[in-house]
């Protein structure tokens, strides 16, 4: 099992991203848009930094559902992957049977 603390801080990232895509993606466009004035791009390009570092997508980690470890995570199934082998050794997965030869 995972420290809560550090499950907390994911949860926190999510809210975060989820609270600032908005401006942060007004921003990108005002960044990538080549017909502005260089002056205003720029100005743009501090106010993104500005924003809490957090609030970016791609400071969010995936972790399991269930335990929340960090790591051997199964994108599909949100699970990691000592979680996906006990849940399909107990048959709870439908269409997962783990094999034997």
């Amino acid at each position: 099992m995972a420290k809560k603390s550090m499950v907390n801080r994911e949860v926190k990232r999510a809210k975060l991203v989820k609270q600032h895509a908005a401006k942060r993606a007004a921003l990108k466009a005002v960044i990538a848009d080549q017909s502005k004035p260089m002056e205003e791009r720029f100005k743009a390009t501090l106010k993104l930094a500005e924003m809490p570092r957090n609030s970016s997508a791609t400071r969010i980690h995936n972790r399991c559902q269930l335990t929340g470890r960090p790591h051997a995570y199964y994108r599909k199934l949100k699970l990691s992957r000592i979680m996906l082998r006990d849940l399909a050794s107990f048959g709870q997965i439908p269409g997962m049977v783990k094999s034997s030869w």
